[in-house]
């Protein structure tokens, strides 16, 4: 079955850097666009960044753009997310997702805190 695990959550001081990874299987991986969301406390789930198939094309959201690159590693049925000059409201639990045949799926979450 689909399976989605992220990695890579923590506490960071503002202005610094985390890398969230997930790692797919169940699925060819290399067909599907990869998505990060990110849920606040009190807070909608909201998009954060896509990616094709290929890796090629991306879209991120107005508040990530310019910090946020999100990339992936077809060999390894990885997607990532790279976070930099982080802010306090970035603050939230990450879920990596995929949708298939209308069907959503989410990993588990990665809590990343933003806070000096």
């Amino acid at each position: 079955q689909v399976q989605l695990v992220e990695s890579g959550g923590g506490l960071v001081q503002p202005g610094g850097s985390l890398r969230l990874s997930c790692a797919a299987s169940g699925f060819t991986f290399s067909a599907y666009a990869m998505s990060w969301y990110r849920q606040a406390p009190g807070k909608e789930r909201e998009l954060v960044a896509n990616i094709g198939p290929a890796g090629v094309s991306a879209v991120y959201a107005d508040s990530v753009k310019g910090r946020f690159t999100i990339s992936r590693d077809n060999a390894k049925n990885t997607v990532y997310l790279q976070m930099n000059s982080l802010k306090l409201e970035d603050t939230a639990v990450y879920y990596c997702s995929t949708r298939m045949r209308r069907n959503d799926y989410w990993g588990q979450g990665a809590q990343v805190t933003v806070s000096s």
